[in-house]
């Protein structure tokens, strides 16, 4: 009985640290039926909602549900991770307009080549904003969100 009091423990932590991160995805009936809602209770029931009906696989298979068919899969964290770890470089290479640290952020975000030039002219000329403080990410996401055409990566971050 202990073992399974401790093993329930353990995957209702692990839930909640997915949902924590917000793992409950973009599209399907969970996230339009919680959208707008935080905390861990709400991810938690978009997710089995999502997951119970099958509607987010049936979503991404034929674009409804909010769904889309671009086939990337983005990934917030490696983002932040890449951020938190290169600060100063990418500062440099921010005020610059270019360089390795700024390309490979770009890379990791996803950015296509036709919109590379716009993300770090964007950035740079946002430089302040985005190095203001130690919420690099946040201050780097809301002004990408500002941005009709780099709108899009704001979601990455």
């Amino acid at each position: 009985m202990k073992k399974i009091v401790i093993a329930a423990l353990a995957t209702l932590a692990a839930t909640a640290s997915m949902a924590a991160q917000n793992n409950i995805g973009s599209c399907g009936w969970g996230s339009k039926l919680f959208q707008g809602q935080s905390g861990v209770a709400p991810q938690v029931l978009a997710a089995t909602t999502n997951g119970t009906s099958g509607n987010q696989t049936f979503g991404i298979t034929f674009g409804t549900s909010g769904c889309t068919q671009d086939g990337l899969v983005s990934s917030s964290w490696k983002t932040a991770m890449y951020i938190d770890g290169n600060r100063l470089a990418l500062a440099r290479d921010a005020a610059a307009g270019q360089g390795e640290s700024l390309d490979t952020l770009a890379t990791v975000m996803g950015v296509k080549a036709d919109d590379r030039a716009l993300f770090a002219a964007t950035i740079q000329s946002n430089f302040a904003t985005v190095f203001a403080n130690e919420a690099v990410a946040a201050n780097l996401k809301a002004v990408l969100a500002a941005n009709s055409q780099l709108a899009g990566y704001a979601a990455v971050i």
